[in-house]
């Protein structure tokens, strides 16, 4: 016991027995009430949003933006592009819409991309005759470079060059067997 307090008997509710807090009086007591009408208002607004959210059928989008909110075409496709993983066949796509402008007027007007085969990693272009075919072979380390460094390293290994396909071969009683018909002669 300090020496500031007086001693007080066990009838006055001193040293032998719990001392006791005071009752909240005044502002305490409002603070208080607040607090608790406060808690129960907001637990009553939250039960009634949640029936009026059933009546209405489930969540609705609000005047604020939310995961809900309707998206532009651009942002969903690139959304489900990123999704799927379909980045590197999206690229290539566009590299396939963009030939001339990748390659040049001249060789688009007599190449042309055919497949991407994204296991390995292989541009399978067609060219119209046997020249730009070869004219294509020897460009095709350059083109390789110049779509690694548009489509990102390691997109495309390799460029595959096809020749012209020649007509279609026809079958006959005067065909000798074994024959590839006019496609000897084409690439």
């Amino acid at each position: 016991m300090s020496t500031d307090e007086p001693a007080k008997s066990p009838a006055d509710g001193g040293a032998a027995g719990p001392q006791k807090t005071p009752e909240p009086s005044g502002v305490d007591l409002a603070r208080v009430a607040l607090r608790a009408a406060k808690e129960q208002a907001r637990a009553r607004g939250d039960a009634a949003q949640q029936k009026k959210q059933a009546r209405r059928g489930g969540l609705r989008s609000g005047a604020r933006a939310d995961g809900r909110d309707p998206l532009p075409l651009g942002s969903a496709i690139n959304r489900l592009i990123t999704e799927r993983g379909w980045e590197t066949p999206a690229a290539v796509g566009g590299v396939m819409g963009r030939w001339p402008q990748i390659v040049g007027d001249d060789l688009a007007k007599h190449c042309v991309p055919q497949k991407y085969d994204e296991d390995e990693r292989v541009l399978t272009v067609q060219c119209d005759s046997t020249a730009w075919a070869t004219q294509l072979r020897l460009m095709a380390p350059q083109l390789v470079a110049r779509l690694n460094e548009d489509l990102g390293h390691g997109t495309v290994r390799l460029i595959k060059v096809l020749g012209p396909g020649g007509p279609p071969r026809r079958f006959g009683p005067l065909r000798a067997p074994g024959s590839t018909g006019p496609g000897d002669t084409y690439g």
